[in-house]
């Protein structure tokens, strides 16, 4: 069975917005998207099915001025409930543990470590898959194995990494660091096998709004770096008052939404556009 996947103009944060969007944001992503479920294939198959309007069911072939572009044919998955959050450098939500309690999803790291710091191998951090609307959480290994059986977990973990690696090898020839990237997995029956079922990467993969990209030129440990990434629109809104319980606006859940200022807008998509380039866009074959 087969679904359709459509990549909107809102940044992916926990948060609603009162209407305005990032100018081809949807479309940045998907092509972002895309070029890596093509890279990444060896390593796992995806759900990615086809990008041509004119293959997907005809139903909605009349939204074609609305999808193409930034929409996708996937097969359809039973989603593995877990985020596989992989970390090459201490950022984010990962530092904010750490300068607290000196440990990473539970686990203890050495109590002399930077912020933006290259960790001395990529981590598996997992994370709870929340609905819509809430806010995911981070868990210990253990958690995740008893959420999803051992076995299960590890085999995903050792593609997560794989993955990672893969592309942050990439990035780094593009003069970008993968600092951490956030992956999604789903179940199928196999094609070789239809009583078994085979692991395959679904959503979206490696791009602005699931990953934390950094200019190579210009980094260094100590401090937060400059980013490609939705972190411009996070450090706005939390300048602006933004914390949980407000994602309905600054009024809380009678709110309207968050009015994003036009210089945010502006910022963020150059900031995605930016880190298309240095993917060597240019460089991709046609889609």
């Amino acid at each position: 069975m087969t679904s359709a996947l459509l990549t909107t103009y809102l940044p992916n944060l926990t948060w609603e917005s009162s209407g305005k969007g990032i100018p081809d944001k949807g479309k940045i992503l998907t092509r972002i998207s895309l070029f890596w479920f093509e890279n990444l294939k060896d390593i796992v198959p995806s759900h990615l099915v086809t990008t041509d309007i004119d293959q997907i069911p005809k139903e909605v072939r009349k939204y074609r001025n609305q999808l193409e572009g930034h929409s996708m044919l996937v097969k359809r998955a039973k989603v593995i409930p877990l985020e596989f959050i992989v970390r090459g450098y201490l950022a984010g939500s990962a530092w904010i543990e750490y300068k607290e309690k000196y440990t990473m999803h539970g686990m203890s790291f050495p109590g002399r470590m930077l912020e933006s710091q290259e960790l001395p191998e990529p981590l598996v951090t997992p994370s709870t898959k929340a609905k819509a609307g809430a806010h995911d959480e981070n868990i210990s290994l253990k958690t995740a194995g008893d959420h999803i059986g051992e076995e299960l977990y590890l085999r995903v973990a050792d593609i997560a990494l794989r993955l990672y690696m893969t592309a942050a090898e990439y990035a780094l020839s593009c003069r970008l660091i993968l600092a951490d990237t956030k992956f999604e997995f789903g179940m199928i029956p196999s094609t070789s096998d239809p009583s078994e079922e085979e692991i395959i990467l679904i959503d979206e993969v490696l791009t602005p709004d699931s990953s934390c990209y950094w200019p190579l030129v210009g980094y260094a440990p100590g401090k937060p770096q400059a980013s490609f990434d939705k972190q411009f629109v996070r450090d706005w809104l939390v300048s602006g008052g933004y914390h949980k319980g407000l994602e309905k606006g600054p009024g809380g859940n009678g709110g309207e939404g968050w009015d994003i200022d036009p210089v945010v807008i502006e910022g963020t998509q150059r900031r995605y556009l930016d880190a298309k380039k240095m993917l060597k866009e240019d460089q991709w074959p046609v889609t």
